[in-house]
């Protein structure tokens, strides 16, 4: 064999493998993303007076950006757990209030991007408002952070309560001045929701929902979610006023990954 001939065939062979990694890079690029199961709905389907106010998709959160995997501001839940939300908006719209929710089906990518933040100890932008008496070193032993999430499972959602009429909450802007998130609800960041005596997502021990501090008007309200909640077939996570899950759930041992949005519902709401 010449020189040329080895050349050349070392060439076809180099190009031969450039060709097969571009190959394989746009046959990865082309895979569909995962999509719900048919009984994962949009909330708005099932009750369309709910509101949503769905924070991971907004930089008002306490990673201070739009976390992976909210593609829209949307609710998702399993039909059975939505359909007992529903039973619980008409027990409080009654009352003359309305549920509101914060997040709902969260896909494991949120998670993962929610534990890298959480290995970044240099990353302390939102500190003054969500956890500003918590340590970052802190988050996973003190469980404010964890690497699998019952929100992945499809019938868990953050929510809490507001007064009729329901006035919007403004929006965050990226920079302004911090609160610390259990601040008297005059001074912390503005929300029409009623006064649960701290923000949503407060690492702090005073969002526990039976935290004997939390009393008069306050404690009234967290009551008023919890027992309103429990009445529909929610059972509430005691380190949280915020946090409940519909039992029995249709997957108890299923973590999604599919991202909040409609196309990934396969009913197509």
């Amino acid at each position: 064999m010449t020189r040329l001939t080895r050349a050349v065939r070392g060439l076809v062979t180099a190009l031969a493998a450039v060709l097969a990694v571009t190959a394989a890079s746009a046959t990865a690029r082309a895979e569909p993303e995962p999509r719900a199961p048919k009984d994962f709905v949009a909330l708005r389907t099932v009750d369309p007076t709910i509101v949503q106010e769905m924070r991971y998709f907004t930089p008002h959160d306490f990673v201070g950006r739009r976390i992976d995997g909210y593609e829209q501001p949307i609710c998702i839940l399993t039909r059975p757990a939505a359909e007992a939300l529903h039973k619980a908006q008409r027990a409080l719209l009654r009352k003359g209030y309305t549920l509101k929710v914060y997040d709902c089906y969260r896909p494991q990518r949120a998670v993962n991007h929610f534990v890298r933040w959480a290995e970044d100890l240099d990353d302390q932008a939102m500190k003054g408002e969500f956890y500003p008496n918590v340590d970052k070193t802190r988050l996973f032993e003190d469980g404010y952070i964890a690497k699998k999430s019952g929100h992945s499972r499809g019938s868990t959602m953050d929510l809490t309560i507001v007064r009729l009429p329901a006035r919007p909450t403004r929006p965050y802007h990226p920079g302004e001045p911090l609160v610390p998130c259990f601040a008297p609800k005059s001074e912390r960041f503005p929300d029409n929701s009623v006064d649960m005596g701290t923000g949503f997502d407060c690492f702090d021990t005073l969002a526990h929902t039976l935290d004997p501090r939390v009393q008069g008007e306050q404690r009234a309200n967290r009551l008023l979610l919890k027992t309103t909640m429990e009445g529909a077939g929610f059972v509430n996570l005691a380190e949280e006023w915020w946090h409940y899950t519909y039992k029995p759930e249709p997957y108890p041992d299923t973590y999604f990954d599919f991202p909040v949005s409609c196309r990934s519902l396969g009913n197509g709401d």
